[in-house]
């Protein structure tokens, strides 16, 4: 089963020196995971105010600065990998370092047939003069539930062709579904004890659904591309440019 996992904290809880020396660890973590063969990605996100949010509302696209949700704690990066259960993730999880001061959330993936083969990063990556981007992809289950999956399905149809579409111009790093809310698992640890509650980190009306990575020119590019998709129309897509790790990536060599 692949996994997604979320990693929200405050972020002004921790200092210039321990977010690298918790970078630099998690790069330790993702080298025994990629050893073991079951990581598929990572990275850290800029801050916060970095982030964009995009709704398309009777085909005008709306962009407002800052994230989808306002919270104390933030998503402050991510993780990507192939596990053969959610007990496995559990344990994973609470060997990621920022879990000792934020939480983790482990959301499944929802396999989905056609899609484009992945572009694993760790970091920012720029492909000449195009940098990775998340957008993550919010939406109002109950909304889809009351649609009926004829209108699920036609939507995951039109988000596959555009990871066609990013994929034939050479921007596709990644992308999948989520499993439903109700299916997350946060794991926490304090004082080297692991907590573990059942649900998402943060209760909304609008839940995050998917996401993609890809890569653009700049922030507008990334913008316009999240506003082709098709979660735009009825929900929110928020953009977060990833960290650039080449220094700290430099270093260890």
């Amino acid at each position: 089963m692949k996994y997604m996992m979320l990693i929200y904290g405050a972020e002004d809880a921790w200092t210039d020196d321990e977010r690298r020396a918790c970078m630099a660890d998690s790069m330790v973590v993702c080298d025994e995971l990629a050893a073991r063969g079951v990581f598929l990605g990572a990275s850290p996100l800029q801050p916060v105010a970095t982030a964009a949010t995009v709704r398309v509302r009777d085909g005008q696209s709306l962009v407002t600065d800052g994230p989808f949700a306002e919270t104390t704690e933030a998503l402050g990066g991510y993780y990507l990998v192939d596990l053969p259960d959610l007990d496995e993730a559990i344990a994973v999880a609470g060997r990621l370092p920022p879990a000792q001061k934020g939480t983790v959330e482990i959301r499944p993936l929802v396999p989905m047939e056609g899609l484009p083969p992945d572009r694993p990063v760790l970091g920012n990556t720029v492909d000449g003069s195009r940098t990775a981007f998340l957008l993550l992809c919010y939406d109002d289950e109950a909304a889809w539930q009351a649609a009926g999956p004829e209108a699920l399905d036609s939507a995951r149809k039109e988000g596959l062709g555009l990871a066609r579409q990013l994929s034939d111009e050479g921007r596709y790093l990644g992308a999948s579904p989520l499993h439903p809310a109700a299916t997350a698992t946060c794991v926490r640890v304090r004082d080297g004890r692991r907590l573990i509650t059942d649900g998402p980190f943060a209760e909304t009306h609008e839940a995050l659904g998917g996401y993609y990575l890809i890569l653009a020119e700049d922030r507008e590019a990334a913008l316009r591309l999240a506003a082709q998709h098709p979660g735009a129309r009825a929900g929110a897509v928020e953009v977060r440019p990833l960290f650039d790790m080449s220094s700290l990536k430099e270093a260890r060599v």
